[in-house]
This record gives structure tokens, C-alpha cells and sequence, in this order.
């Protein structure tokens, strides 16, 4: 596709209609001062262009569109069918979604539509149709971005629609009653299906407990938003060449919707990422949803960072700003990954609505505040660094394999540990590797492995035949396998495979789980490395595999905790504990000494290294996250050399990386 603007795409999510005519003029001022190449417009702005049934005033739009444009300014025109306008909901009040306990969310919310409603459907596409064919040729839309952060406040309706068109999903996805009764096994608790009708969402406080039931309607509720996503994309194709996107929302516990199933529907995967004010270390969320983010996108390709936040956002319990200097730190690790595009939420802050204590580029106080300044700081960085678009990310040898369905199913039921989160082993395994510097791929479980040296499997508790099979493929030709617990313990319906845990993985593991014990609150269990461990722990039996780590205390002294086996070339580990972060990082080591992943540079943890390669050199980025100075060198025999693009700097042997800096070093040496 051809990129929206030249290098790397700088702004963010721009609402004129918030403001008066005469400060659009200083806002593009501002923007040209601040770099800004491209800018998000009319999210929001359904009601504000059709102000009645079949209404609609272009005026102001039209302005806006010719005035970005006559300053060089691209736009990313969005269709406004996050926000249906208020006489439709007036008219239509039974387009808002339903929640499980029956109560039907009341119109002033985000997304507040069922994506199963036929009205909504109708009136969003017509006015899609008249926005396409209105602006469809326009020079300025470079881009399109259909609704807003989709699932985000409508992932599941439970109406009548909903549950009619669950049904239709489920006949075409298992093709008979009896099909959904075997998948489900409704036997349990005699809760058979003998008619189509007799099924509905997991509906009522709690919900039906029927795992398999809740692993389907998640699936269900992802396509149908995939649905609306492809009607409106299919619309806009008729009018316009422009590429087509929409905004994930992509974090280590983020399963909302089935983003690799969505991602080949878009031009250019795009992602919102808002870090977390109780999050002990954000810049290694902000990585990882980064290396997710380019392990769904196409060959790797550039991906687009369509939010990110200047400061507090406004959403949290105590909303946190940013320290100086983490705007660019955050901005530039992201592009890092992979990104060629840095955009905010949002350009102006609002001055009323739900936002209006939401940072921004242009902060309520103005051109005076250090907010502003370091916005103009980054967009002169991203200039200075405009060489770096279109090259991708180095090839990594470590893939982290991730699956929303595992993040559902983890989610629901009467598991055996209903407090584990999804996110937790894929956030500690990313930690290990991030401390190190060690690049990893966050890969799709359908994602094709044959490149990776170590491929780490967390908690991925179901899995079909084909993956199983590509997984254990692994230390066949020669690659190391880790599997943490509760994976591979049941099928695609979300049914235990009998034999004994875990599952799918027993035999290329070389091991079989007796019996689960989980810990209770400030229990802890001891490891012969000398940590303990808390949360999860398993009966361990081996059966082709050796010890690696082993328990020292409880009903499981003396039983394995870590294991190892020889594979075809290769090796399959199995960790049936939750380790905490150094004794995993122990495992880590070990692993990456096994299979002889280098690191990225030599630095101590807290300093962030990538390196992105092209077919005009290479580039390492550097973010020093902590509060002092750190020296960075090469990685094995190959020493640090080139040029700082950030300060003219010229790099030989080491460098020194200030306290919250950032460097961008032209290499002078070529990587493949």
C-alpha cells in the first residue's frame, strides 16, 4: 500500500466541530509547527453531519478536509458509526446493546450499538455511502479508519437479535443440534439442546457456567463486529482507492476481539495503546503490545500506531501524567517495533464531554506548557529519523505464541483457578526477554514457526490438532519448545482431553500432570533454586523428560516443577509453576545459552534495544527507562558503531544513554 504521509505519520485524532471556525486556522498553525503530517477526522461527527433522518450539512466537513489539505496536511477520514446520532437512537432505542443481566445500556455511551441490529446496520452503511461518494477522491484522504476501537463498550450484546444471529453462527459453524451438543457437552447438568430456539447467550449474572457455550459466543461476538468492520469497508472500496484500517486495541491481557483474524481484512494493522497508571512497568507493556502488533501484521510489515496518550488519560481511577521525556520514549519504542506512525488522542483538548480531562497534543494550557514543547520536540525527532520508514524490524529467533480463544476460555467456566489472568505468563516471558534484550515475535497461534530457534507457549489452554501438531513440530527440526501450565488441556470446544495433563503436549513434553494445586492467598511453595513460587503449582510425572528445577517444600517436595526433554535435534520444556520473575529469569538464560539467541546489545535491564534493517542500512534504537546513566555495547564481537540520527552524535565501541533518553544509531555496519 502506499504509506498515508511521507516518513513517520505524526498526529492524532483532530474534532473541528468541537471548536469555532476561527480556531481551526491557529490549530493548523500549530500543527505545522508541530510537524503533524496527518490527522484523524470525524471519529465522532455522525450527528454533527446528519442532523436530522436523511439531513446532512458537508459544510464545515468540507472546510476542514480543504483546509488540512491546503496545508499539507493528510487525513485519515474515519466513518463516524461508533457514535450513532441521537435522533436514531431517539427513533430506534432498541439499537443500544444488552448486557447479560438483561439491562440495555442507555444511549451516551461509546459504541452503543448491537451489531446484530438491522437498523443500525441500514442507517450506518447509508451514511457511509454518502461520505465515501462524497470525499472518496478527495487528495487529502489518504486513509480510511472504519468506526472507533470496535468492541469497545459493544463486544457482547445479549438481545433477542444477538441471540438469533448466535444461533445462526452456530449452525454454520458446527452444521446440526447434534453438533452443538457433542461440542458442548450438554449432558453435564442434562442441559441438551432438542431445538435451535432453546439456545441463547450466557445470559443472567452469572451467566451459564457451560465453558464451551461461553468459548462459542465469544467467537460469535468477534465476528459479528468483523462483520460490520468488512459492510462498511466493502462500501467505502466502491468509492475510494485509499487504504482501509480500523483500531485495534492490542495489550498483553487485551483478548477483546480475535485482532489476528481481523488483521488480513486490513490495509495496515493499526493499534491504540494507553499505558496503565498501576502498571509497575509500562514501557514493557507498551513492547509488548508493539511485537504483538507487528506479529499480526502481514509479513511483518510497518504497522500504524493509531493512539497513544501525551499524558493522563482520562478513563483510569487516578489518571497519571507522563515524566519529562516519556512522550518521545514512548512514541519512539513504538516505532521501534515496527510502527511508522505516531498518532494521539487527541490534537486539542476538549473543554467539555466525557473527555475533557483527557491529555492532548494542545493542552488546555496551551503553546506554554512542557507538553507542547516536547510535542514539538518529537515531531523534529521523527523528522531527523524519516529515514527509518518503511524498513521492518530485524528477524527474531524468539516467538511468544498468543491466542484470544485461550484468553477466553481462561476466562470463563469453573476453572480450577478462577483469579489467573491470560496476560500473566505471556507479560512474565516478555518480561524475561525484554530485561535481556532479546527481541521476540508475539505471534498468532496459526502463525508459521519455521524461522524461531525458541518458541514459548503461555497458557495456551485450548488448541486444535494443527496447532498442536506445528507446535510440537518445533524441537523436531531442531528449535526449543516451553510450554507453560494449563496449555494444551483441552480441544477447540474447550472440552478436557483425557489421558492426563497437559494434554495435546504430553508426549512431546515427556511429562503428565497428576493432579493441579493451586495456591491459596500467601501461600507459597519452595524451589531447589532457591525461590518460591505462589499462584500455581502441579503433581509433575515424568515420563521421557528430566528435572530442571524441582519443588523443596509442601505434598510436592521432590516433585519436578521445571523440565526438559530431547526432541528429534531439539528440546521441549515443560514450567507446570507460576515463577516469579528471577527465577524464570534463571530459565531464560538457560534457554538462551541452549539455543545461542544473542542478545540485541549488552546493557543492564531497563534499557530498551531494537534494531529495525532495511535495504539502506540498519538502525538500533535505544530507550533508557531508568533514572540513571547506562553504557550500551555491541552484543558478542560485534561492536556498536555509526551515527546518533537524534544528535549528531558519532557512536564507536559503547555509548552512553542518559538518564530517560532516547538514541537512534545508524549502524555503519549492514545486517541481514
Amino acid at each position: 500500500m502506499t504509506w498515508p504521509a511521507p516518513g513517520i505519520c505524526y498526529g492524532g485524532d483532530y474534532n473541528p466541530e468541537q471548536w469555532p471556525r476561527d480556531v481551526w486556522d491557529e490549530d493548523v498553525r500549530l500543527m505545522r509547527e508541530a510537524g503533524v503530517s496527518i490527522v484523524t477526522l470525524g471519529v465522532f461527527a455522525w450527528g454533527t453531519v446528519e442532523v436530522a433522518d436523511g439531513v446532512r450539512d458537508w459544510s464545515w466537513l468540507d472546510d476542514a478536509i480543504d483546509l488540512l489539505h491546503a496545508h499539507g496536511i493528510a487525513v485519515d477520514l474515519a466513518t463516524p458509526t461508533a457514535a450513532p446520532p441521537s435522533w436514531l437512537l431517539t427513533a430506534h432505542p432498541d439499537i443500544t446493546p444488552v448486557l447479560a443481566d438483561g439491562y440495555r445500556e442507555p444511549p451516551g455511551g461509546r459504541n452503543a450499538w448491537c451489531p446484530a441490529h438491522p437498523v443500525y446496520r441500514r442507517y450506518a452503511l447509508r451514511h457511509v455511502e454518502e461520505l465515501a461518494r462524497r470525499y472518496g477522491a478527495h487528495p487529502a484522504v489518504r486513509l480510511w479508519h472504519v468506526g472507533n476501537e470496535l468492541g469497545g463498550g459493544n463486544v457482547r450484546c445479549y438481545c433477542d437479535r444477538s441471540a438469533a444471529a448466535f444461533r445462526a453462527w452456530l449452525a454454520d459453524r458446527h452444521g446440526s443440534l447434534d453438533a452443538v451438543n457433542e461440542a458442548w457437552g450438554t449432558a453435564q447438568w442434562g442441559h441438551r439442546f432438542s431445538a435451535w430456539e432453546q439456545i441463547d447467550p450466557p445470559r443472567g449474572r452469572h451467566g451459564a457456567p457451560n465453558p464451551s457455550l461461553y468459548l462459542d459466543f465469544e467467537r460469535y461476538s468477534s465476528d459479528a463486529l468483523l462483520t460490520q468492520y468488512l459492510a462498511e469497508k466493502e462500501v467505502i472500496a466502491r468509492h475510494s482507492a485509499a487504504p482501509v484500517t480500523t483500531n485495534f486495541m492490542v495489550g498483553a491481557g487485551a483478548h477483546i476481539v480475535d485482532y489476528a483474524s481481523w488483521a488480513p481484512h486490513t490495509a495496515v494493522v493499526a493499534t491504540d495503546h494507553y499505558t496503565l497508571v498501576d502498571d509497575e512497568c509500562r514501557e514493557q507493556d507498551l513492547a509488548l503490545a508493539g511485537d504483538r502488533t507487528r506479529g499480526m501484521s502481514p509479513g511483518r510489515a510497518p504497522w500504524l500506531l493509531m493512539e497513544h496518550s501525551t499524558g493522563a488519560p482520562s478513563w483510569q481511577q487516578r489518571n497519571r501524567a507522563k515524566d519529562p521525556g516519556e512522550i518521545a520514549r514512548n512514541a519512539l519504542g513504538h516505532v521501534a517495533r515496527g510502527a511508522d506512525g505516531v498518532l494521539f488522542f487527541q490534537w486539542r483538548a476538549s473543554r467539555a464531554g466525557a473527555e475533557q480531562f483527557h491529555s492532548a497534543m494542545l493542552p488546555h494550557g496551551g503553546t506554554r506548557t512542557r507538553v507542547w514543547r516536547e510535542v514539538v520536540a518529537l515531531g523534529a525527532d521523527l523528522r531527523r529519523i524519516a529515514e527509518v520508514a518503511g524498513t521492518r524490524v530485524e528477524p527474531a529467533r524468539v516467538a511468544v505464541v498468543v491466542d484470544d480463544a485461550a484468553g477466553w476460555a481462561l476466562q470463563h467456566g469453573l476453572m480450577p483457578h478462577r483469579g489467573l489472568s491470560y496476560g500473566r505468563e505471556l507479560r512474565a516471558w516478555h518480561r524475561a526477554l525484554w530485561d535481556r534484550q532479546v527481541l521476540c515475535d508475539v505471534v498468532p497461534v496459526t502463525a508459521a514457526l519455521d524461522g524461531y530457534d525458541l518458541v514459548i507457549v503461555p497458557t495456551l489452554l485450548v488448541v486444535d490438532d494443527d496447532a498442536a501438531a506445528r507446535l510440537a513440530g518445533v524441537p523436531e527440526r531442531g528449535g526449543t519448545l516451553v510450554v507453560t501450565y494449563l496449555s494444551g488441556i483441552c480441544d477447540a470446544d474447550g472440552q478436557v482431553i483425557p489421558g492426563g495433563f497437559p494434554g495435546r503436549f504430553r508426549d512431546v513434553l515427556g511429562v503428565w500432570t497428576d493432579e493441579f494445586y493451586p495456591l491459596q492467598p500467601g501461600e507459597r511453595v519452595a524451589l531447589d533454586d532457591g525461590s518460591t513460587v505462589a499462584d500455581w503449582t502441579e503433581r509433575v510425572v515424568l515420563d521421557g523428560a528430566q528435572a530442571v528445577v524441582r519443588y523443596t517444600s509442601s505434598s510436592l517436595a521432590g516433585a519436578p516443577a521445571v523440565t526438559e526433554r530431547p526432541v528429534g535435534t531439539g528440546a521441549a520444556w515443560y514450567v507446570s509453576a507460576a515463577l516469579e520473575l528471577d527465577s524464570l529469569g534463571r530459565v531464560v538464560d538457560r534457554l538462551l545459552a541452549e539455543t545461542g539467541v544473542p542478545r540485541t546489545v549488552e546493557a543492564p535491564a531497563g534499557v530498551e534495544a531494537v534494531r529495525r534493517v532495511g535495504p539502506g542500512g540498519s538502525y538500533l534504537f535505544l530507550l533508557n527507562h531508568t533514572d540513571a546513566e547506562h553504557a550500551v555495547t555491541g552484543s558478542g564481537a560485534a561492536d556498536l558503531a555509526g551515527t546518533d540520527l537524534l544528535t549528531g552524535a558519532a557512536v564507536a565501541g559503547r555509548m552512553l544513554v542518559p538518564p530517560g533518553a532516547a538514541r537512534v544509531v545508524r549502524e555503519h555496519r549492514t545486517h541481514p
